[in-house]
């Protein structure tokens, strides 16, 4: 049996639900062990509501974003899309690539769902095709970095800086973006 609970003190009220599970830890979807009391759990809710609506906020902010940039879906493309898109990667990433002294493999561009890009540890590139409409070159550098460095490291972010000083401020901006 499910209940709606309310958020306290928010205008207008955020529902909830609790659903028991087999879950042994609490979890902000939530989802909380068959036994707790729904006390506990609206407690625990209770507790991380200024989180909570701050997360809101942010996905209110990001939809707002994918609004105004207005990306096409997958399907709208044209064909004369994909091929800018296509020399467009490879331009930007040659680029790169010399500046940063790496190498890469092949360059593909997909309808990622939760990733603007990725890098595989034989060199392989996959671009979000959502990159073609922003400004922003960011995710290139980012991924040939990894050329250098596989992982999030010091190292690894010092690679970005040295393209992109200003990384950190672009970084976020992307994050305001829903994918």
């Amino acid at each position: 049996m499910t209940t709606t609970h309310y958020i306290p003190d928010t205008t207008p009220p955020i529902p909830y639900t609790i659903i028991h599970s087999a879950r042994r830890t609490l979890g902000l979807e939530v989802r909380v062990p068959e036994r707790l009391p729904e006390r506990e759990a609206e407690r625990f809710v209770a507790k991380h509501t200024e989180w909570i609506i701050k997360k809101l906020n942010e996905d209110k902010e990001r939809q707002k974003m994918k609004a105004a940039c207005q990306i096409p879906a997958p399907q709208e493309l044209t064909q004369n899309q994909i091929e800018q898109m296509k020399l467009e990667f490879e331009t930007k990433t040659k680029k790169y690539a010399a500046q940063m002294n790496v190498t890469y493999g092949r360059i593909t561009i997909r309808n990622q769902q939760t990733r603007w890009g990725s890098c595989s540890s034989k060199g392989n590139l996959n671009f979000n095709y959502r990159l073609f409409f922003l400004p922003e070159d960011y995710v290139i550098v980012h991924e040939l970095a990894h050329r250098r460095q596989m992982n999030h490291s010091k190292l690894f972010w010092a690679e970005v800086e040295k393209v992109l000083p200003d990384y950190k401020v672009r970084r976020q901006a992307l994050k305001r973006i829903v994918i």
